[in-house]
């Protein structure tokens, strides 16, 4: 073994002893990074997998924590900033994405509940349509930052004020999360449960 990989060696084994192994999961081509920073907090990826819709492929999502989670009930508890990522894989219509997720909302919030999402709800579906459209490899972020609220960012750029209730974030996850959510496996992979 040569002296710079008996260097390089070493500094794997010292950065893996130290447990500060930083690591890039790969999907689809996809890389998710793992940690990520938000707002000067630094996340580990709790889990990723694809959304498919029939056979198809959509997207890959990351699930951010600050620290683990197997259960949607632990995640929603979980203190300390949170995202989900997502990166689309084929071009998607960005008005069928926010009715998309208004449906999954539906599917996984109570009924009473709805009702005080509506304004919140109004203004996720006007950040999708000003889209029009998003294509393969472009990515948005939903993150929750206390004190501030639900910030979505897409392609980079933050959309708007913050949602200041955790109630809509916490629905946002619930789409992935939820009962009956947008995908069973996508659920358990978010998880950090897929096999």
């Amino acid at each position: 073994m040569t002296f710079i990989a008996r260097c390089i060696a070493g500094l794997a084994g010292l950065v893996l002893s130290l447990g500060l192994s930083a690591a890039t999961v790969e999907l689809s081509g996809v890389k998710v990074a793992d940690p990520v920073e938000v707002q000067g907090s630094k996340l580990a990826l709790n889990g990723a997998g694809i959304r498919y819709k029939a056979i198809f492929k959509v997207y890959v999502a990351g699930l951010y924590l600050d620290k683990r989670a197997s259960t949607p009930e632990e995640v929603f508890a979980t203190p300390g900033p949170k995202r989900i990522s997502i990166t689309l894989l084929r071009e998607i219509d960005a008005n069928e994405l926010g009715k998309n997720f208004t449906r999954g909302l539906e599917d996984n919030t109570p009924r009473g509940d709805m009702a005080k999402l509506i304004p919140a709800l109004i203004r996720m579906g006007q950040i999708f349509s000003d889209q029009k459209k998003l294509l393969p490899g472009e990515n948005f972020t939903i993150d929750w930052i206390p004190g501030s609220g639900t910030i979505v960012t897409v392609k980079g750029k933050a959309q708007g004020e913050p949602f200041k209730e955790i109630e809509f974030f916490n629905a946002l996850l619930r789409i992935w999360l939820g009962p009956q959510p947008a995908d069973g496996k996508l659920k358990e992979a978010l998880l950090g449960n897929a096999s």
